[in-house]
């Protein structure tokens, strides 16, 4: 086996491929937590950004059958998940070849790119900073940087309503899910975890490109909605039971999220966003208006007190505990995973000197 081949394995004979996946999983974590996504950086989602970009351009000029875009949209999906997956694997496995440890460092890198719990803090900051000063403009203005609706006549208390909508539904596609899809990598193997998280984030990027049911992605789009949708599915419900569990009535709860979901046209994002509604005390959805056309969304949660600043920071320490739990049950896995082969760990070594 060449040297590239066998990034998934050890480094060298000083290290278990348990203390592999977990050293990959939590150093991507920490990564993302210390440095985040920074703006001047080249990041993998641009570069899917510009692949989806042109393949769509291909498309909708190659053909208007909607069966014919259905099936395009379907190759894009295909490559999308398995470009990211393999472009992963060969950085990693370049990595490994010049060096074990870089190998390790590209797959921290990598993974860290598919988290967002740092970026969506920061998002919410970002406009919390000019609500807090007073400077309403300032506010709606920063808003456009990271939801779709019009922002320019936003209330104060639509614009927080739209922070916490953000981090309620952005908690699942940008944190739980992409860790959760991290930990399954990892246990199929030591250096999974950027592997299939990539291939996870590629689906999530495509689905926000061009998943909408208008033209002219009504067709193109829908292989990656439907996909986006059944990958989302089980990390949803499982971030939601989460918050359950910490609600102190788990089963009134889900009862809860599940009647009031069912409100929402997503398979997901109603259940995410009930979760943190009934979790907080407040009321998400209304209306919104996208490009002009308002579209009013169902209301989910009861009101029985104003969305604030207090509220969206009280909403961030919910996504982070989510993650940090997550992080826990993740390592515990990963370590009965691979304890049948848990050979002398870092620390043990660390002794033996």
């Amino acid at each position: 086996m060449v040297r590239g081949e066998s990034y998934v394995m050890n480094l060298g004979d000083s290290i278990s491929q348990g203390d592999l996946a977990i050293t990959i999983l939590i150093g991507g974590l920490v990564l993302d937590r210390l440095i985040g996504d920074p703006w001047h950086w080249l990041h993998p989602v641009q570069v899917m950004g510009w692949v989806i970009s042109a393949y769509t351009q291909m498309a909708l000029n190659l053909t208007d059958s909607p069966r014919g875009l259905r099936w395009l949209g379907v190759g894009l999906t295909l490559l999308m998940m398995m470009g990211s997956g393999a472009m992963a694997w060969a950085m990693i496995a370049l990595g490994t070849w010049l060096h074990p440890r870089l190998g390790v460092a590209v797959a921290m890198i990598i993974l860290a790119s598919c988290l967002a719990a740092r970026s969506l803090r920061q998002a919410a900051e970002d406009v919390l900073a000019p609500i807090l000063a007073g400077d309403i403009q300032q506010a709606r203005q920063r808003l456009k940087n990271y939801v779709g609706r019009d922002t320019d006549t936003l209330s104060d208390e639509d614009v927080l309503r739209a922070v916490l909508e953000t981090v309620a539904e952005n908690t699942v596609d940008g944190v739980t899910a992409p860790l959760f899809y991290a930990i399954v990598g990892s246990i199929v193997s030591p250096g999974g975890a950027a592997v299939v998280a990539l291939a996870y984030k590629s689906v999530s990027t495509l689905d926000s490109m061009v998943g909408y049911k208008r033209p002219p992605y009504t067709d193109l789009g829908w292989c990656s909605a439907r996909t986006e949708d059944v990958l989302t599915w089980l990390p949803c419900r499982l971030t939601v039971a989460s918050v359950a569990l910490g609600s102190g009535h788990p089963r009134r709860f889900w009862g809860q999220c599940g009647q009031q979901a069912r409100l929402d046209p997503s398979p997901n994002s109603g259940w995410s966003e009930s979760a943190y509604a009934i979790a907080l005390g407040v009321q998400l959805g209304g209306v919104n208006t996208y490009q002009g056309v308002v579209i009013e969304k169902p209301r989910l949660g009861t009101s029985r007190r104003p969305i604030t600043p207090v509220v969206v920071r009280e909403a961030l320490a919910l996504s982070r505990r989510l993650l940090v739990g997550g992080a826990i049950i993740g390592v515990s896995l990963i370590w009965a995973r691979y304890s049948h082969e848990l050979g002398p760990s870092l620390l043990s070594l660390n002794s033996a000197h």
